[in-house]
């Protein structure tokens, strides 16, 4: 903590999260947490608001220390505060940043689009769009989590009805989908945000049952995903992956342009662009990764061979739209539906190479490159799967992140801390947050001000209710249980 001279009889100062005073002869430094608990104003978002009212909770712990006493005397106090902002825009309200010091609160200029903070939706199905359409549930739920100047990523969508893995997952294939998108993407414009919208093919993570006449999905072999992995059926219960079938050569050219329709359609609905869904084990992934991949024909084989597809569809799309309206997402360290690779920093900068040279190509650069890294747990262990400990593959992500000519997304189970810290550090320009969003609809707030985060119920990840788990999550200012749970602390 900093250190206080006792000039005056009681003085006030801050910094970052410390504060301190002097009152008389002795010496008070204060650890501090804020946590904005009600805002009252239209809708309580207070984007638009003319005046808001903030209810603060500080909870302090106050360590006084008298100048003849060596010992610190920990006592406790909570106050409530109540603080009048005029200008809504105060709260997101930034100084200027540095551009060798950015933060993950601090402005950033993603190729045309300037987002006014580093915090990214990261794309996460949700089972919501009953019978794979859009609709005012996903109107809402991305509405919710929109800020001015923010940044967010659809949950994966189907490109074509072959490309089905899950229940109730939004289409962009047909007419009927495209004009449903239309109504979330204008939520998500007037809250004053960028969305893209995510392609995504399952390949061989999928079922009969979800294939047009039953038959087996497609993939770049035919090895079925191993027993340890179930799929998630319509009806809810879990089933074994089936073997798949290996496309043939003369049909990759068919998908690829499914791809290519699937992304000007989102361009139609409004988006402002799309995700090219390359990671976590599904259909480019497989192609990708030498643990799935056993073709030999010229989309296997040697790196340059496995990345071919994806290449293609990167290269169609942007020729169509625009490489200024496209994303890549991998994961070349995730094991994520068997999908290992022998030597994933080889890979990751293989398809770094080759983006890098695509964009010299077309002369225009990508909007982003987005890479997954595993999550790991308190013991070392990991969610998803990877080669390599936590600090190895850390150390991977620095590599590729210097080896990308572009904006560089990084997502793995990052928390508040990791995300200020990869920013600071320029291990990535910008932190796509999953789970931690799922469960707090205005967490770019609640990261920025420290607050208490709502916890998430896994449970209700991939049910189909309109509401439960899905838009019910409390607001800083709606959320009046916080100051509850905070005074129980």
């Amino acid at each position: 903590m900093e250190k206080m001279n006792q000039e005056s009889d009681k003085r006030v100062s801050g910094s970052g999260n410390r504060l301190g005073f002097v009152v008389g002869d002795g010496e008070f430094q204060i650890c501090w947490r804020l946590l904005v608990t009600e805002t009252i104003g239209a809708e309580g978002g207070g984007a638009n608001d003319e005046d808001v009212n903030l209810n603060v909770f500080s909870l302090i712990f106050i360590f006084h220390h008298h100048p003849s006493s060596s010992s610190c005397l920990p006592l406790i106090l909570s106050a409530t505060h109540r603080i009048q902002i005029s200008d809504p825009k105060q709260i997101m309200a930034e100084t200027p940043p540095s551009a060798d010091n950015p933060t993950l609160f601090s402005p950033f200029k993603m190729g045309k689009f300037n987002l006014s903070h580093r915090v990214v939706l990261a794309p996460m199905t949700r089972c919501r769009a009953l019978n794979s359409i859009p609709n005012q549930a996903l109107v809402e739920y991305y509405r919710q989590r929109a800020t001015a100047g923010g940044f967010l990523i659809t949950e994966g969508t189907m490109i074509s009805p072959t490309s089905a893995g899950f229940p109730h997952v939004p289409g962009i294939f047909n007419q009927e989908q495209v004009e449903a998108w239309k109504k979330v993407v204008d939520a998500v414009h007037e809250k004053g945000a960028v969305i893209f919208c995510q392609l995504w093919h399952v390949g061989r993570a999928s079922h009969q049952v979800y294939q047009p006449n039953g038959v087996a999905p497609i993939s770049s072999t035919s090895k079925p995903i191993s027993k340890k992995w179930r799929i998630l059926m319509p009806d809810g219960t879990h089933a074994q992956y089936p073997s798949p079938r290996p496309v043939a050569t003369h049909e990759i050219p068919e998908v690829v342009e499914d791809y290519r329709l699937a992304a000007i359609n989102a361009i139609e609905a409004g988006f402002d662009g799309i995700e090219i869904h390359g990671a976590h084990g599904y259909l480019l992934d497989q192609f990708m990764k030498d643990g799935i991949n056993n073709r030999t024909d010229e989309y296997g084989g040697s790196l340059a061979n496995r990345c071919k597809f994806l290449m293609k569809v990167v290269k169609s799309i942007a020729t169509a739209i625009g490489a200024d309206k496209v994303g890549v997402r991998i994961s070349p360290a995730i094991d994520h539906l068997d999908a290992m690779d022998s030597d994933p920093r080889s890979l990751g900068l293989e398809v770094i190479e080759r983006l890098n040279k695509l964009q010299v190509e077309l002369g225009s650069k990508l909007t982003y490159l987005h890479v997954t890294q595993p999550r790991y747990t308190a013991y070392g262990q990991t969610e998803a799967g990877s080669h390599g400990s936590e600090e190895e593959v850390a150390e991977l992500m620095k590599i590729w992140r210097r080896a990308f000519m572009g904006t560089f997304v990084c997502s793995g189970g990052y928390t508040r801390e990791l995300g200020v810290e990869a920013v600071a550090k320029g291990d990535a320009d910008l932190v796509a947050y999953g789970r931690l969003f799922i469960s707090n609809p205005d967490l770019v707030l609640r990261l920025k001000v420290n607050a208490p985060l709502n916890r998430y119920v896994r449970a209700s990840f991939y049910t189909h209710d309109p509401v439960v788990g899905y838009t019910d999550y409390p607001s800083l200012e709606k959320g009046n249980g916080n100051l509850e749970r905070l005074s129980r602390m």
